[in-house]
Formats: C-alpha cells, structure tokens, sequence
C-alpha cells in the first residue's frame, strides 16, 4: 500500500480523502468560475454596457477598475469568515462563502444596463462586485485548509494542490463557455444578452458545490499536542498581534502569482481583442490552451513542493516570473498568435509554480487558532497588492509606456514576492500543528 495513503488500513481513509479533496476542487473551481467569468466579460462588454461614454479607453478603464472592487472586498471577506472558521469549522464556513459568492454572481446576470437605469446601472454592478469578493475572501483559506489539514504525512502539497487546481478548472469553464456563446451567437445577441447566461448558469455549479459540501464532515485545527485547538474570541487581535510578520512576509509571498494571472487573462484579453484586433474566438481559444500548462505547473509545485519544500519551489517559480516579465513585451506585441499563445502558456506554466504550493506554504505560518483567519488574509491582501489593480494599471501604462513597462510590473511584483519568501526561512521548518 502506498505509504502516503497506508497509515490506516481498509477503504475508509481512502473515500474521505477523496470526498475531502473533491470538496475543496469543485467548491473553488465554482467559486473561481464566478469570479473569472466577471473578468472575461469585463475584458469584452461591461466597459460600453455599463459606464457612460467619453472614450473606449476610459469606458474600459472603468470596468477594470469595477474588476478591482472585489479585490477590496476579499480582505473583509477574509476577516469575517476567518473569524468565523477559526470558532467554528471549515464546513460551515466555506458553505456560506459559496452561497454569497453564488447569489452576487446569478444577479449580476439580471442587471439592466446603463442605457436603462443610468448611473444606478454602475453602482449596482460594483455593490454585487464587493459581494464577488466577500465570497471569494472565505473561501480559498477554508479550502485550502480543508485539504491540508487532511493531508497524510508527506503529501501536504499534494493534498494542497486540489484547491488550486480549482483556478484553472474554473477559468476553463468560465471561458470556454464565453468562447462556445461567441460561436454561436451574433455580435449583437452576445452583447444584448448573450454575456448573461455564464452569470445565470452560476446557479447551477453553486447548488452542486453546495450539495458536495453538506455531505462532507469538517476539518478540524490541532495544537501542538495533537487536540482540538480552542477557539480564540477575536482571531484576528490574536493574529496581528502576534504574527504580524509572518502575515506581512506570506502577503508578499502571493503577489507575483495574481499578477502574472491577471495581466495573462483579463488584460492580455482586452488588449488582443483591442488594440491588437484579434478575433475573440481565436483569442479565447489561445487563452484555452495556454490556462492548461497553469493547471500543469500547479501538479509539478505539488509534487515538488512534497520532495524539496514549498518555499524552495515557490522561489524557483519567482526567479522566472521575472523572466516572463522581461519577455513580454515583445512576445505579446510581436504580431503573431502563436507567439503569443507561446508567451501565455509560458507565463501560466510560472503562475502554476508560484500558486501551486501556497496551500501548504501560508497555513504552516500560523498557529492553530488563528490558521483560517492568518492564511486568508496574506492570500487576499496579497490578491489586491499583485492583481487587484494589474489590469487597470496595464491599461495605463500601455497607454502611457507600452506593453514592455507591462511586463516591468510582473517583474516587480516577482521582486516582492522573493523579498517575502527569503524572510520566511525561520517559520516554514516548524511541524504543522503547531
């Protein structure tokens, strides 16, 4: 039996850590799913739908900037169900999560548009935006904790690597059906109602991560000696008080993958069925292709992560990230789609390195207690600091610069991130539980 798996004999290890890993893929894969298909159609509709006209610059500096709410939101969203999955327990937490990330996203897909309700048309697209990101805030550090506190000796980062594969997973969805509607449908049904369905259809992958969810029993926090970790009042004075460096050093750690994701998706998107003028399809179908060699470098992180560490892994990953930055410029600008398909498969394969083992790196930083509350907030202000902003900042600075002080950006957000993990070697050698 394999030795990972063989601490206890019979099937019955084996069922739980598959429901526990299935639980935590298809609940962020939902989850993401929400989440990108707001990028996608913000990259191809909401700028003329849902802002008033000046220019198509300004009107897709808007919608960018409305993408960047969530972002804001995720921090909230991380506290308060941190608070929450800390007292309570993973299952509960991560259930409502889902239902507020679900329910945000299905209304947006019944939103009049700004030719309707006027300005009421923006304000309610970015206050259901600021419920995306709630959503998003509690969810990825309980599922990520779901997996890895479940983990067998050994195989943390593999175990980790299951809410990961959740992001790749829900961006296939998400574009590949923005891809199959733009065949099917004319220019004018896509942008007169055609960019809804993806939202509507929300409802059902929510009542399908939520049925997985109920049928799983939770996780739980151990301390040092192996018990149940009482819960503390108020986590997060516990957190900041504590282990403010720890949290300010993980934050850094997650910077470089958001911004490589983000300007390789939601910008280079807007930008190549914009100012390039490829066809959507066609683009669609790079980014298609490209998001598998992400999915690709999320398994390589794992299994290396479990061999050497996630810190060893996640610096190797850095170190490249300032290359795909480098080379951006004139890979993306080069006037081919294949170099182009070429550019995004390499950056997503890095963006996999330096996603793939932060489910095992940010909860080893924290004590028990304070683990949800710890791993989500360095995961989501890290979000903000590296993604937050990529796009609408990219669509400034080409505007301004050009596409090579794009590819500056994810070198330096590559930079910081390196800076975070160099100052984390006396934290991630400690044993899990404690």
């Amino acid at each position: 039996m394999d030795a990972g798996f063989g601490q206890v004999r019979g099937l019955e290890p084996y069922r739980r850590n598959a429901r526990v890993l299935g639980a935590s893929l298809v609940g962020t894969a939902v989850e993401f799913y929400d989440f990108y298909i707001y990028a996608t159609a913000t990259a191809l509709v909401f700028g003329p739908l849902f802002f008033p006209a000046s220019s198509a610059s300004a009107q897709q500096l808007a919608a960018y900037a409305s993408f960047a709410i969530a972002f804001l939101a995720r921090p909230i969203g991380a506290t308060f169900f941190g608070h929450f999955g800390d007292r309570v327990g993973r299952k509960s937490t991560l259930v409502a999560s889902l239902m507020l990330m679900g329910g945000a996203t299905v209304a947006i897909g019944f939103l009049p548009t700004y030719e309707s309700i006027g300005w009421y048309a923006p304000l309610l697209l970015c206050v259901l935006r600021f419920g995306q990101g709630l959503g998003l805030g509690g969810e990825w550090g309980g599922a990520a904790l779901l997996a890895v506190e479940s983990a067998p000796p050994g195989w943390r980062a593999r175990f980790g690597m299951f809410p990961q594969l959740g992001a790749p997973l829900g961006f296939l969805a998400a574009n590949g059906l923005f891809l199959i509607l733009s065949g099917l449908l004319s220019e004018a049904q896509f942008v007169a109602w055609g960019w809804r369905l993806p939202f509507l259809l929300s409802s059902v992958l929510v009542g399908l991560g939520l049925w997985i969810r109920f049928k799983l029993s939770d996780s739980h926090a151990l301390d040092a000696t192996g018990h149940i970790a009482p819960p503390k009042a108020i986590p997060l004075f516990e957190l900041f008080r504590g282990h403010l460096r720890q949290t300010v050093a993980g934050t850094f750690a997650v910077v470089a993958c958001f911004a490589i994701y983000y300007l390789t998706t939601a910008f280079a998107l807007g930008y190549g069925t914009g100012e390039l003028g490829y066809d959507r399809q066609d683009f669609l179908g790079v980014q298609l292709f490209a998001i598998l060699f992400m999915a690709l470098g999320i398994v390589v992180a794992g299994y290396a992560a479990d061999r050497w560490s996630s810190r060893s892994v996640l610096l190797a990953g850095s170190l490249c990230a300032i290359g795909v930055g480098i080379v951006m410029g004139p890979m993306l600008g080069a006037g081919s789609l294949a170099v182009i398909a070429l550019f995004l498969a390499m950056g997503l394969f890095t963006m996999g390195l330096v996603y793939g083992p932060l489910a095992a790196l940010l909860p080893q930083l924290f004590p028990a207690r304070v683990r949800y509350t710890g791993s989500s907030i360095a995961f989501n202000v890290g979000g903000i600091l590296g993604g937050g902003f990529a796009p609408a900042v990219a669509q400034g600075l080409v505007d301004q610069g050009g596409l090579a002080f794009v590819g500056l950006y994810i070198s330096g957000a590559a930079v910081l991130t390196l800076v975070g993990l160099l100052s984390l070697s006396r934290y991630t050698e400690r044993d899990f539980a404690v």
